[in-house]
């Protein structure tokens, strides 16, 4: 068993992979092509959304994202953007390097998502932009965010690295309810392990605003609208064709690999039955699409030996929070303890779609033993 085995989750489309790379090949144009320009069209209508943007990696979306504001005077170096404290450090990578200053706010006990009860006793003069991330495919949206975002007249940029096909409970500011088309923009990652994910990386920044996807595909661009003649200090940071003719290929099947992850998910759910561990919370009336399957456990790496003596891999998504990375000293001493106590109790299970129900019960029964002989 693998934690995800993506080799076996492309061989279920490879010949037409392997056809979208003869045609691209056979092309002979790589870069900034028809292939990114069709793909960004796709995309875009799949999240309802006006514009996306191709670019090289999920972090470069959030970082394009927050650096287009600056250079359209939306934000200002020093501006305080709200993060959640429970994240992978991606998120407060893209805020710091546009030296703008992250305010870290508590995860819900619930969903493991920013607590957007908490948001308003954080908000100062300095604050300027809200950036919650949908963890492990759960949608962090509420009309709280939104509320509070139009009250303040806040920017709201979504972390849709882990999320894309996940529904919120309620529409987002374009109408949609689709994550990566509910706030004012949204960085998405395509990462290999992502449910939608490249052969390689890409990344992409999904927005209803036309000046913010003019200046996100310049600064994508070295800066430059024209080339040799550039507006901004731009990045180098562009989604290949090959990429985006895999990524136009997979996302006919988005929706249906997501439907088989909510399916095993509520499998694990009926089938872990030791009341030490918390499940996950299934999202009320959005809709989850468990890029991870996160429980939370007692004695957690006495029950990983015993997992891997069965040959069952998992993983910790992530055992160290952001603000107690060595990079980030002059967080270290932030006192955040539900972050901190979830950081030493989550557990991701393999979860994938072509993971066989018969496997995630052998998952379940391992788990419900250990605890039934630990205790």
């Amino acid at each position: 068993m693998k934690f995800q085995d993506i080799r076996q989750i492309n061989a279920r489309y490879a010949d037409e992979l392997k056809q979208a790379a003869a045609e691209v090949i056979d092309s002979g144009w790589y870069l900034l092509g028809e292939r990114v320009a069709a793909f960004e069209k796709e995309l875009a209508h799949y999240l309802g959304r006006r514009q996306v943007v191709a670019c090289g990696n999920g972090l470069d979306a959030l970082r394009i994202i927050l650096r287009a504001y600056i250079e359209m005077g939306r934000l200002h170096e020093g501006d305080e953007v709200i993060v959640p404290a429970n994240t992978y450090i991606a998120t407060v990578l893209a805020v710091t390097d546009n030296r703008l200053t992250p305010v870290f706010v508590e995860p819900s006990p619930v969903t493991h998502n920013l607590d957007t009860d908490r948001i308003e006793e954080h908000l100062t003069p300095r604050t300027k932009a809200l950036l919650p991330v949908h963890l492990y495919g759960r949608c962090c949206w509420d009309e709280c965010i939104a509320d509070i975002a139009r009250r303040h007249d806040l920017l709201v940029v979504e972390d849709a690295a882990q999320a894309l096909g996940a529904a919120a409970p309620c529409r987002g500011f374009s109408g949609s309810v689709k994550a990566g088309g509910l706030g004012h923009a949204a960085g998405i990652s395509f990462y290999p392990s992502k449910n939608l994910g490249a052969l390689g990386d890409a990344g992409a920044i999904a927005t209803d605003d036309d000046a913010l996807a003019e200046a996100a595909r310049a600064l994508a661009n070295y800066g430059s609208e024209r080339r040799y003649y550039n507006k901004y200090q731009g990045f180098n940071s562009r989604m290949d064709e090959l990429q985006a003719a895999f990524l136009s290929v997979k996302l006919r099947y988005l929706d249906a690999d997501n439907a088989r992850r909510r399916e095993l998910a509520a499998l694990y759910d009926r089938s872990i039955t030791a009341p030490a561990v918390g499940l996950p919370d299934r999202g009320g009336e959005g809709q989850h699409i468990y890029h991870q399957y996160v429980v939370r456990v007692p004695q957690r790496e006495a029950l990983i030996a015993a997992l891997s003596k069965q040959g069952i891999p998992v993983q910790i998504h992530y055992p160290v929070p952001p603000h107690k990375q060595v990079c980030y000293a002059r967080y270290n001493r932030l006192s955040l303890p539900l972050t901190e106590q979830l950081a030493n109790e989550v557990l991701s299970l393999p979860l994938s779609p072509v993971m066989t129900e018969e496997e995630i019960r052998f998952v379940a029964s391992a788990i419900n033993d250990f605890y039934k002989n630990f205790f």
